[in-house]
């Protein structure tokens, strides 16, 4: 204060400036420490600018660890009962890939937004390099088409539990190793240093986009200081993901590489509420629900719990017997090649033919029951709300994206407690910690549906109506992974 005075032309007594530094509050005020968070998290968006070359590096380390676990245990022996982490590569990469990095990377959506596409992805890296130095043909329209994040998603998942990819090394190499040589093609013919692999095929570009929607960081734009930087040179910026700049408003399709950090003093991180993009940005679209509750709530929880199914052994046991009562041999055949249906009968593991017919009938029997009941009381509680914009029904969907991540993460992570009672661990923990995380996800979902509702009606009597139905609509969900739990 007596700097303040000062600098206004007003002498200050020394007894005078010690008085009324007695007067100052000996800590900063309350709005302090919100503002010092807030410098230090645009901080952090510079420093990935400062530092690209750096995670570029970072990212080719990467490309070389992912290349060798995907390509040299193809040429290994499948492992025994004595391979163990600490003796055989191929059970190291079944871990990295299956244990750790696919859940793990679910979870840090919803953390650190889409950070792993834009620091470690190889597949990222790769189609980015390739388009470096590709032929940059435009973008086709097919390509454009809304409904690849749900297509891509559902038949790399089908396609993986049809050829075991969770278990055998060429089925890794076949699934993963195709689709980083797809990103790689793409790369090459489209674009010049973009992702376009990224923004509209890959397979998971979808569940990261729905996901990164709860982080809590987002690069924001200032508008007004866009418009002010206009006739001032400015030093453009590749967003290689293909994310209209100016209009940015939410985190789906970010990849939080921090190259747009300070552009035209415009955009900088910032921290939010991990709610506010489903609640006061994103409207939603009819894929994006599609993917939500047929793709991640019906599909994948088929696909994860067919294999511990009595119900799918019966049917297979009844049917079985009817084709040879009739004479109907072939559907029990297992000579399917191992790129279309799992075949090694080195170790006795081989599909027969109506062994992946029930596959595919189990899965879409999943999606079916589950989302089908999903929408269905989307539908109702979309009816009991009062109508307000097109995409009402689309809106409430976004609502399950905890809920629908989660039961992701939960399948992924059997691999990880297999392996992990493989290497002699204790895992007596692992239900009750399944219980916390299902519990939590399916409150936060319901808290989701409960603000969205509030958007549309002020009756709290139509909002406990249409939030009790979705609540009814999650009972097949939620009761299909409690079931995983006791048998699992």
């Amino acid at each position: 204060m007596a700097a303040v005075l000062g600098g206004l032309g007003v002498a200050v007594a020394p007894c005078q400036q010690r008085t009324l530094m007695a007067l100052q509050p000996s800590t900063p005020p309350a709005s302090a420490t919100p503002v010092a968070f807030a410098a230090r998290v645009a901080r952090a968006g510079d420093f990935l600018r400062q530092h690209k070359v750096a995670l570029r590096n970072l990212q080719w380390v990467v490309v070389l660890v992912y290349a060798l676990l995907l390509v040299v245990p193809v040429f290994l022996p499948l492992p025994d009962e004595k391979a163990h982490l600490f003796n055989n590569l191929t059970v190291v990469a079944q871990f990295a890939f299956w244990g750790i990095w696919w859940p793990f990377v679910l979870v840090s959506m919803p953390l650190l937004g889409r950070a792993w596409c834009g620091w470690l992805c190889p597949e990222g890296m790769l189609t980015e390099w390739a388009s470096e130095h590709g032929r940059n043909k435009p973008i086709p329209k097919w390509m454009r088409w809304g409904g690849w994040p749900f297509v891509a998603f559902a038949l790399t998942t089908i396609y993986g539990q049809l050829v075991s990819v969770y278990q055998y090394p060429l089925a890794v190499l076949l699934v993963l190793g195709g689709s980083t040589a797809g990103a790689m093609l793409v790369g090459y013919l489209y674009g010049r240093d973009k992702r376009v692999w990224c923004r509209y095929l890959c397979p998971v570009n979808g569940v990261f986009n729905l996901l990164a929607k709860l982080a809590p960081w987002r690069y924001k734009v200032d508008e007004d200081a866009w418009r002010a930087s206009h006739g001032k040179k400015v030093i453009p910026v590749n967003c290689a993901p293909l994310v209209p700049l100016r209009h940015m408003q939410g985190a789906g399709d970010c990849h939080m590489c921090g190259r747009c950090s300070g552009h035209r003093d415009a955009i900088q991180l910032v921290a939010r509420s991990p709610e506010e993009e489903v609640v006061q940005v994103e409207k939603g679209d009819a894929w994006q629900t599609a993917l939500i509750v047929f793709g991640l709530m019906g599909l994948a929880t088929g696909a994860f719990l067919w294999s511990a199914s009595p119900w799918l052994v019966a049917a297979k046991q009844w049917i079985a017997t009817w084709l040879i009562d009739h004479d109907i041999l072939w559907p029990l055949n297992d000579n399917a090649p191992w790129w279309l249906l799992t075949h090694y009968p080195d170790v006795a593991d081989s599909f027969s033919w109506l062994d992946g017919a029930l596959i595919l009938a189990f899965i879409a029997a999943g999606a079916a029951v589950v989302g089908g009941t999903l929408y269905l009381a989307l539908l109702l509680a979309d009816r009991v709300l009062p109508q307000r914009g097109p995409f009402s029904l689309h809106k409430l969907a976004q609502s399950l994206i905890p809920a629908a991540g989660c039961g992701v993460f939960l399948g992924l992570t059997a691999t990880t407690i297999t392996l992990l009672k493989h290497e002699g661990m204790s895992t007596y923990w692992v239900n009750d910690v399944r219980f916390a995380l299902l519990a939590l996800a399916l409150a936060w979902s319901l808290r989701l549906f409960w603000r969205l509702s509030g958007l549309r009606s002020g009756s709290i009597l139509r909002r406990t109506a249409a939030l009790s139905i979705v609540g009814l609509g999650l009972a097949p969900f939620v009761a299909a992974w409690l079931f995983f739990f006791v048998i699992w």
